[in-house]
C-alpha cells in the first residue's frame, strides 16, 4: 500500500533518469513491480493510504481509464531504466495493491501485468498477487486473473466479528471470506488474509475467533498487523471525541501473542514479525524483496520505486499522475539518494524482523556488543547468535523497535 503523504526530497527530473548509483550492482538484485490501484468503495476509518472513493475524483482521472494510464508508465519504467544503464531483469515478484485493486474490471488487471510481462518478462515461477476486498471478486473474476498469470491473492479480512468490521469500516460481511477464498482456490490461486488486531471494541474472545475463522479457511498465508491510529483519519476523530477508546499496548501484546501460539498449533510458521505462511513457498516474496532491499518499480499515484539505494515517488493525486504521463513526462515528483549509514539503518531495521535474522556480520562494532545485553535480556535468541545471527526470540518481536534501537549506533 501507499502512504497518503509523501516524503520531503530533491525534485525528480521531468526525464525520470536515474543516477548512476541506481545502476551499481544491479545485476545481482532481484526486480519486482508494485501496482498501485488508488481506487476504494468506501474510505474505512482507519485507512491513510493514498485512496480515493470515485466521488472524491476529478479533474478528468477515472477508474476507467487507469488501467491505459498505468500501462504508459509500465513503458516509461522500461525506457527509464534501460536508459539510465540498468541490466536487463525479468520479474522476480508482481503486486496489485490500494486501494481495492479488484474494484477494476479482471480485464484491466491483466492488461496491466500483460504489458509488464511485455516489457520486462517474468522469472519462472515469478509471484503475481493482487489484493482484493471478499466482496470485490467473483469466480468468473479470479479465474480471469489466474488465467492472465496472477499466482496469489491477498483478501482483507480483518476480522470475523460484525462489530469490529463496523467499527472499521469495512464492507464486507464475515460470510463472504470462505466463499472467496474457495472461489480463489478453484482458480488455482494461493490464498493469504490479512487480519487487524487493536480495533477499539475488539475483546480478546473477538480476536481469538477471528483469527480462528481465519485458520478454518486453511489459508497459505496470514498477515496479522496492529491497528495504528493515524493522524486525519476518521478512527483518530471519533478517538478524540471519546467515541471510542484508545488503542492499549498490553492488548496489542496479548492479541500478537495469541495469534502467534493458534497460528503456530495450526501449522504456519513466522518469517516476518507480523507475517506467518503455512511452508516456504508460501511466504510473499514480494515483501520479502522489500525488507532485503531488492529493487522495485512503483506504479500508480504516490507509489514508490527503489535501485540501488536510490528511492524515487510519483504524483499523489490520480489526476496530477495521469496529466504527467500524459504529456510524456515521468510521473515521478521527487527522490532520495540514501547514503551508506541511511542504507546500514534501514538493513538493521528491516532484516532484524525477518525469522532469518540479522547476520552479525552486517553490524558494526557497537551492534555486535549490544548483542550479550539483548541476549541477556531474553530478547534475541541465543543459540543463533552463536551461529552468527540476531534472531528475535517471542518476547523480541513484541519489543523488535527497541532490539534495533540498541543495534543501530547513537
Amino acid at each position: 500500500m501507499t502512504p497518503s503523504a509523501l516524503p520531503l526530497g530533491d525534485p525528480a527530473p521531468v526525464d525520470g533518469l536515474l543516477p548512476a548509483q541506481a545502476a551499481e550492482g544491479a545485476v545481482d538484485r532481484k526486480f519486482g513491480l508494485y501496482v498501485h490501484i488508488p481506487f476504494c468503495s468506501v474510505r474505512c476509518g482507519y485507512c491513510d493510504f493514498n485512496t480515493y472513493t470515485a466521488t472524491e475524483l476529478g479533474g478528468g482521472a477515472s477508474q476507467a481509464a487507469y488501467g491505459g494510464t498505468a500501462q504508459q508508465e509500465v513503458a516509461l519504467a522500461a525506457r527509464v531504466l534501460k536508459a539510465s544503464g540498468l541490466p536487463d531483469r525479468p520479474l522476480s515478484t508482481v503486486f496489485f495493491g490500494g486501494g481495492t485493486p479488484t474494484l477494476l474490471p479482471a480485464e484491466d488487471l491483466a492488461g496491466i501485468l500483460k504489458s509488464a510481462i511485455g516489457a520486462w518478462g517474468l522469472v519462472p515461477g515469478a509471484e503475481v498477487t493482487t489484493e482484493a476486498n471478499p466482496d470485490s471478486v467473483t469466480p468468473e473474476s479470479l479465474q480471469l486473473l489466474a488465467d492472465a498469470g496472477f499466482t496469489r491473492v491477498s483478501f482483507g479480512m480483518q476480522s470475523a466479528v460484525p462489530h469490529v468490521l463496523a467499527v472499521l469500516d469495512r464492507t464486507h460481511t464475515p460470510s463472504r471470506v470462505p466463499l472467496a477464498v474457495q472461489w480463489a482456490r478453484d482458480a488455482g490461486l494461493k490464498v493469504s488474509v490479512d487480519l487487524i488486531y487493536g480495533t477499539p471494541g475488539e475483546s480478546l474472545a473477538d480476536w481469538e475467533f477471528s483469527v480462528k475463522e481465519a485458520l478454518s479457511y486453511e489459508p497459505d498465508h496470514i498477515s496479522a498487523y496492529a491497528l495504528i491510529i493515524e493522524d486525519g483519519t476518521k478512527l483518530a476523530a471519533r478517538m478524540r471525541r471519546g467515541e471510542v477508546p484508545p488503542i492499549d499496548d498490553d492488548d496489542h501484546a496479548d492479541k500478537y501473542l495469541l495469534a502467534d501460539e493458534l497460528m503456530t498449533a495450526a501449522g504456519l510458521s513466522w518469517y516476518e514479525v507480523s507475517n506467518w505462511s503455512r511452508t516456504p513457498a508460501d511466504q510473499c516474496r514480494h515483501n520479502l524483496a522489500y525488507w532485503r532491499s531488492d529493487d522495485w518499480w512503483g506504479v500508480g499515484p504516490g507509489a514508490h520505486s527503489h535501485a540501488g539505494g536510490v528511492r524515487w515517488w510519483n504524483a499523489k493525486h490520480p489526476t496530477a499522475y495521469a496529466q504527467r504521463l500524459g504529456a510524456g513526462e515521468s510521473p515521478a515528483v521527487g527522490r532520495e539518494t540514501l547514503d551508506a549509514e541511511t542504507r546500514y539503518v534501514e538493513d538493521v531495521m528491516l532484516r532484524t524482523r525477518l525469522a532469518e535474522g540479522l547476520e552479525l556480520s552486517r553490524l558494526k562494532d557497537s551492534g555486535r556488543l549490544a548483542v550479550a545485553g539483548l541476549m541477556a535480556d531474553g530478547l534475541v535468541d541465543p543459540k543463533a547468535a552463536l551461529t552468527g545471527r540476531v534472531l528475535l526470540t517471542t518476547k523480541g518481536r513484541l519489543l523488535a523497535d527497541a532490539v534495533v534501537r540498541r543495534l543501530l549506533p547513537d
